[in-house]
C-alpha cells in the first residue's frame, strides 16, 4: 500500500463551426461572407501575449480565457511551455515570452539582481498552499523547530529564512542545515528515509501528500503561509522594456484578470473543474489546494510591500550577490495596476461592487 501511494505522489509531483444552410440567394451569401470577413478582422485585431504559467497553470488566466475576459480586452494568450522556474526565467530574459506568472518571487528578484531588467506589475498566488511535512508524530513548535535540524527547504525561499531571522538569528544559514533537492518528490523521500526532519512541498503535491497523511505515514505540521503571512508566492513579471512599451496591453491583462479573480471568488468549485480540465487533471487534484481557503490565496495585486520585504531578506542572506546596489522599487510598477483597477471598477464594478472595493483596500494596505 505504501509503495502504491508513494508512486502516486511521485507521479503527481512530476506532472506539475460551421452552421446554417447553403442557399442560392446571392444577397444572403454576400452577407454571410461580409460577416465572416468582419469576424476574421476582429480576431486579427487581438493582441497576442506570450505567457508562461508552468505545468500547474494559472487559474485566473484559465477563467479569463474561458469566460472571454481576455477577448473583451483585445488580448489573446499564446502559452509558452517551461515546467521549471529557471527555464521560464531564461525564456523571459531572452524575450521569447512576454509574461511569466508562476516562477515564484525569489527567482525574478535574483534575475534582477544579476542585471536582467525585469518589472513586476501584478501577481498570481499570494499564498500557494505549500505544506511543511514531517514523519507522523514529529514534534512541531513553529519555525523554532528548524533550528539545528536538517530541512528540505531551499534557503532562497525567503519566508523561512526571514522567519528564522525574526527569532533573533543574524544568519539563518548558520543555524539550520538547509538541504536543496532537485524536486519535491526527492524532498518527500528524504523525509521518509530520515535524511531530513522537515520538508516543504509544492502546491501541486497537495493531493498526493494528503493520501500519505491518510495512510499515517507523514503529517502536515505547517504551511509556508503560516510561517510568513502574505509572503508573495508568485508575481507577474515581464521585461521592463516590454512593460514600458505596452502599457495599454499590460492594463488590459490586469483588467481581464481582475474580472477573473472576481468570478473565481464567487465560483470556486466551478473554477476547480474549469482549471482541472485546462491542466489535464482530476477535480480532486486541483481541489486539494484550491479549496483550502486558509492556505491558498490568489490576487492580481503586485504586493509591492511583500516583494520589498523579500528583497531585503534575500539581500541579507547573500542571494542577491555581493553589494547589490539596485533599488528594487524601480522594478515594481504599481501605477499600471492602480490605473487598471480604477478602469476595471468603472467598467465592470456593477458585476461585483464589493470585490472592487476590497481590491482597492488591499492595494492601499499592500502597495503604498
Amino acid at each position: 500500500m505504501k509503495k502504491r501511494v508513494l508512486a502516486m505522489v511521485l507521479a503527481l509531483g512530476m506532472t506539475f463551426g460551421l452552421a446554417g444552410c447553403a442557399g442560392s440567394d446571392k444577397a444572403a451569401d454576400t452577407s454571410d461572407k461580409k460577416a465572416e470577413s468582419a469576424d476574421t478582422e476582429s480576431k486579427d485585431e487581438l493582441t497576442t501575449v506570450k505567457w508562461n504559467y508552468g505545468s500547474s497553470g494559472n487559474v485566473l488566466v484559465t477563467i479569463a480565457e474561458e469566460e472571454g475576459y481576455f477577448a473583451d480586452e483585445g488580448i489573446k494568450i499564446e502559452p509558452v511551455e517551461a515546467t521549471q522556474n529557471m527555464d521560464a526565467m531564461a525564456l523571459l530574459a531572452a524575450g521569447k515570452v512576454d509574461v511569466v506568472s508562476n516562477a515564484g518571487t525569489s527567482n525574478p528578484l535574483q534575475q534582477i539582481a544579476q542585471g536582467v531588467d525585469l518589472t513586476i506589475f501584478g501577481g498570481h498566488m499570494v499564498e500557494g498552499c505549500m505544506p511543511v511535512i514531517a514523519k507522523a508524530g514529529t514534534e512541531w513548535n513553529g519555525i523554532e523547530s528548524f533550528i539545528g535540524e536538517s530541512v528540505a527547504v531551499n534557503p532562497s525561499y525567503f519566508a523561512f529564512t526571514g522567519a528564522v531571522m525574526d527569532l533573533g538569528y543574524d544568519n539563518p544559514l548558520d543555524v539550520v542545515d538547509w538541504k536543496v533537492y532537485s524536486s519535491y518528490d526527492d524532498a518527500l523521500v528524504a523525509v521518509q528515509n530520515g535524511e531530513v526532519k522537515y520538508a516543504l512541498m509544492g502546491t501541486q503535491n497537495n493531493y498526493g501528500i494528503k493520501e500519505l497523511v491518510d495512510a499515517g505515514e507523514i503529517e502536515i505540521v505547517s504551511y509556508q503561509s503560516e510561517i510568513m503571512e502574505n509572503y508573495s508566492c508568485c508575481r507577474m513579471v515581464g521585461q521592463t522594456e516590454w512593460v514600458n512599451d505596452n502599457p495599454d496591453t499590460v492594463k488590459a491583462i490586469i483588467r481581464a484578470l481582475l474580472r477573473a479573480q472576481s468570478w473565481y471568488e464567487a465560483n470556486k468549485e466551478e473554477a476547480v473543474s474549469l482549471h482541472a480540465k485546462k491542466i489535464g487533471q482530476d477535480d480532486d487534484y486541483v481541489a486539494a489546494y484550491m479549496l483550502d481557503d486558509e492556505h491558498y490565496f490568489v490576487n492580481v495585486d503586485p504586493l509591492k510591500n511583500s516583494v520589498v520585504r523579500a528583497w531585503g531578506i534575500l539581500d541579507k542572506t547573500g542571494y542577491l550577490g555581493d553589494d547589490c546596489q539596485i533599488n528594487i522599487e524601480d522594478h515594481i510598477n504599481t501605477d499600471l495596476y492602480e490605473e487598471a483597477l480604477s478602469e476595471a471598477k468603472d467598467a465592470y464594478g456593477d458585476e461585483a461592487p464589493d470585490f472592487y472595493d476590497a481590491q482597492q483596500k488591499f492595494f492601499e494596505e499592500n502597495d503604498k
